[in-house]
């Protein structure tokens, strides 16, 4: 099944999939390993970072490979791409989706390049998500937010053709400082406006009813990445300082386990009926 057709059966059945951001080997692990026991779908995610750090190539032979062997029904998605060449390089690597950010541009130009995106992608039968409105980034001030207008969605979607579409209701990328408010009544409004698929960015910290709310009321895709590093290094920290063990190989393995006890609830969560 194609990408796109899994996110509209979620769309039209108000239920969810997790999109997992992976680092290295050990958190694709992890992450595979957690879908495969709860026997659930998900959609594997690189941003431009993870991609340099692992290397284009490698990281596409890791995923396919990955879901492969576990068994795993998924797909693999750029995350944040911050550029068109970016786009292309994956889009010829052979990813399913790929996502195209230009929210910090004006709407016209934001409209401009992501038109781009999807007309290259169509080539490739390719998912273009992008974003509209602002969800503070890892480092930016989460005051001040501008949510994303169920006007300017409609007319973003119908400008462009995407096929999903990030949007500005409470979250932001990172750990939360306060307890995060959801707008549900702008994501209710939102929906009413748009055929696009709707993806929650942020989901890192976001109590599970909250989330569960969000999806009840359009939310199709939800993404998740802070959480997997950081219950991933934490983990790493603790291990290190009880042992003298320098074999990697027997001491990534608790790391491991943090990560697939964390997806596991993830994915059972949004599964919940």
């Amino acid at each position: 099944m194609k990408i796109q057709d899994k996110l509209l059966e979620l769309k039209r059945s108000r239920k969810a999939i997790l999109a997992t951001n992976f680092y290295n080997l050990e958190t694709l692990k992890g992450i595979l390993q957690a879908a495969r026991e709860v026997h659930l779908p998900l959609i594997l995610q690189l941003s431009k970072s993870s991609i340099d750090y692992i290397g284009l190539e490698m990281a596409v032979t890791m995923a396919r490979r990955g879901l492969e062997e576990y068994q795993v029904e998924g797909w693999l998605h750029l995350d944040h791409g911050d550029s068109i060449e970016l786009v292309k390089r994956c889009l010829i690597a052979g990813f399913d989706s790929v996502m195209i950010d230009a929210s910090e541009s004006n709407f016209e130009k934001n409209v401009m390049i992501t038109s781009q995106v999807v007309d290259l992608a169509n080539k490739y039968g390719a998912n273009v998500e992008a974003e509209l409105g602002y969800v503070a980034k890892l480092g930016q001030m989460q005051e001040g937010k501008t949510f994303t207008s169920p006007e300017e969605a409609s007319k973003f979607v119908e400008q462009t053709g995407i096929n999903a579409l990030a949007i500005a209701i409470g979250s932001a990328h990172g750990f939360y400082n306060e307890k995060p408010d959801l707008r549900i009544d702008i994501l209710t409004q939102i929906q009413e406006a748009t055929p696009a698929v709707l993806v929650l960015h942020g989901g890192s910290g976001i109590p599970s009813e909250m989330i569960k709310d969000a999806v009840t009321h359009g939310i199709s895709k939800v993404n998740l990445a802070t959480e997997i590093k950081d219950a991933f290094m934490k983990t790493l920290k603790s291990h290190l300082i009880t042992t003298d063990e320098i074999d990697l190989r027997k001491v990534f393995p608790v790391a491991i386990q943090s990560v697939i006890d964390l997806v596991r609830n993830k994915l059972l969560m949004l599964d919940e009926d």
